[in-house]
């Protein structure tokens, strides 16, 4: 098939639930890229826990922090901070509603303790990658930081979890303004409800308009493979979108396709289906 620029989410589409990629995951990210494709993670991470065994794939670029940091080859082509009043601002409005908050910045991520203690309790949705990952972290001891410890000096993103819907809803009158709330998915999970807020004009879909205008290269050429919906300016942007099996029903309705399961390495299966790896 024509060229094309390929860009993975990781939880959920590339590997699952912070388990180290699969052979044929690694095999598709190599094998399109041999084959003259580029392939970038589009990632709600940030570099900090960028793990080693998934840069180590080999990749064209990353578009991390939902969109906040982007860079090609270890050139960085954007990179934005919330300001540290912002930061402020966001978490005294959630605090009040009684909302726990992950601050993710360029050194790493600070979360409120009670925060760790919700999401150990919780019971997520098979759906909700997000949450399984934050989990994960928490059980492999992965260096998160308590909020006191946190620099302020700015972030990339905030993440929050919260025991009500009602408590999320009464802050969009406050925040709105500025951000996309990305509520993950809850059905099994009504202890905790888990998202993040996502600056306007600053997402995954902005990250790949930047790579597109450094590559001279079209919307057209895109490809997007996601499974939640901090992926939706992604899929939005993308020419050709990709929901994975396991994605939840919001991602998977927009979709143009719907390929396997992360488990049953969907990314890999789909890219063989439509010529990638030929």
């Amino acid at each position: 098939m024509d060229r094309k620029l390929i860009f993975l989410d990781i939880d959920g589409t590339l590997i699952s639930a912070m388990s180290a990629p699969s052979a044929l995951a690694v095999k598709a990210v190599r094998e399109a890229r041999e084959n003259g494709h580029k392939v970038f993670l589009c990632t709600g991470r940030n570099m900090p826990i960028i793990g080693r065994d998934i840069l180590d794939i080999g990749f064209d670029g990353i578009i991390s922090s939902a969109g906040g940091h982007v860079e090609v080859e270890g050139k960085v082509l954007f990179d934005s901070l919330l300001p540290e009043e912002t930061v402020q601002e966001c978490l005294s409005v959630f605090h009040e509603h009684d909302i726990y908050c992950r601050i993710e910045g360029p050194e790493g991520i600070y979360t409120d303790p009670q925060m760790e203690a919700l999401l150990k309790a919780a019971k997520p949705d098979e759906s909700n990658s997000e949450l399984i990952r934050m989990q994960k972290e928490i059980e492999k001891g992965i260096g998160i930081q308590t909020y006191d410890q946190y620099p302020k000096k700015g972030a990339y993103k905030i993440c929050f979890t919260s025991t009500t819907l009602e408590a999320i809803e009464k802050t969009k009158p406050y925040l709105g303004d500025r951000f996309e709330y990305a509520v993950h998915v809850y059905k099994g999970s009504v202890s905790c409800f888990n998202g993040e807020i996502i600056r306007k004009g600053i997402d995954k879909g902005k990250g790949m308009d930047i790579i597109c205008r450094y590559f001279g290269a079209d919307a057209e050429d895109t490809v997007a493979f996601g499974d939640s919906m901090n992926d939706y300016g992604m899929m939005k942007y993308a020419h050709i979108s990709i929901a994975m099996g396991n994605a939840c029903d919001e991602l998977k309705e927009m979709a143009d396709i719907v390929c396997g399961n992360v488990e049953d390495d969907g990314i890999y299966y789909e890219m063989k289906r439509m010529g990638v790896l030929e």
